[in-house]
């Protein structure tokens, strides 16, 4: 039986997570990106060519969308693009933490139709596809079942809670905070966290596999509009993040919508 792209993506995730472990803590040469994008390592740039060749030899028709590959508009043509996050968190790989993450999807006209997200130093691997649920590790995962706003665990970087988001008044959240945004939203999926917020507009490598995975597990995944995120687009990137259960999701909403 052939390979599906969820098999597929999974089996070229534990090879990243190989590839990558051999650089951890061993202090693999890194530099910052032009225009303030950030740092990189030789890690991420081996693990970005080792994925583009084992996924674009096993699909050769498909699109390719990477953080660490120069784009290439002909993506754009494909019915189906690969996008990835070789090494998401690299401010913590560098720092020798452990929860940095391979971030991989498909998506076939602009929705996620298979995702993984693979943390080799924690041993976690999530996984979903539309309608099959999503997994950590082969077991099934869901949402937390939070009820009420008051409380909610939040993951989000501190800027987030900055007044001027909020014309309804920034609620009382607990917030916490993880490097890797890939690794927010499965734990999200996972039950672990009740939301995660991004206001800044977002990258789609950083997302796309958590947002299919996240949504399997039962959660409400927008824009920081409300809108449903659509990948493949011509600038890769979407109007933030908004992820989290429903009715925390419609929490929210109602702090973040003007007041009436």
């Amino acid at each position: 039986m052939p390979e599906s792209d969820l098999q597929l993506l999974a089996r070229a995730a534990r090879a990243a997570g190989d590839l990558a472990t051999g650089y951890w803590r061993r202090s693999p040469r890194s530099w910052e990106k032009a225009e303030g994008a950030g740092p990189v390592t030789e890690a991420d740039i081996a693990v970005n060519e080792l994925l583009k060749a084992e996924l674009m030899a096993a699909r050769p028709d498909y699109g390719w969308l990477s953080e660490e590959s120069e784009d290439d508009p002909a993506r754009l043509a494909c019915r189906r693009v690969f996008v990835v996050d070789p090494i998401d968190g690299t401010r913590a790989f560098i720092a020798g933490e452990r929860n940095w993450a391979h971030s991989l999807a498909v998506a076939e006209d602009g929705r996620v139709t298979a995702a993984v997200i693979h943390l080799p130093m924690l041993g976690k691997l999530y996984a979903a596809t539309p309608g099959g649920g999503a997994y950590l590790n082969d077991m099934r995962i869901r949402c937390a079942a939070r009820t009420g706003l008051a409380g909610a665990q939040v993951l989000c970087a501190r800027s987030n809670l900055d007044p001027g988001h909020w014309p309804g008044g920034v609620p009382a959240l607990e917030r916490h905070f993880r490097p890797s945004l890939a690794y927010r939203l499965a734990l999200v999926a996972e039950g672990r966290f009740d939301a995660t917020i991004t206001f800044r507009d977002t990258w789609e490598w950083d997302v796309a596999a958590g947002a299919l995975i996240a949504a399997e597990a039962g959660a409400i995944v927008t824009d920081r509009h409300f809108e449903p995120p659509r990948f493949n687009n011509p600038r890769p990137a979407l109007r933030g993040m908004l992820v989290a259960s429903c009715k925390v999701h419609e929490g929210l909403r109602r702090h973040i919508l003007p007041a009436p």
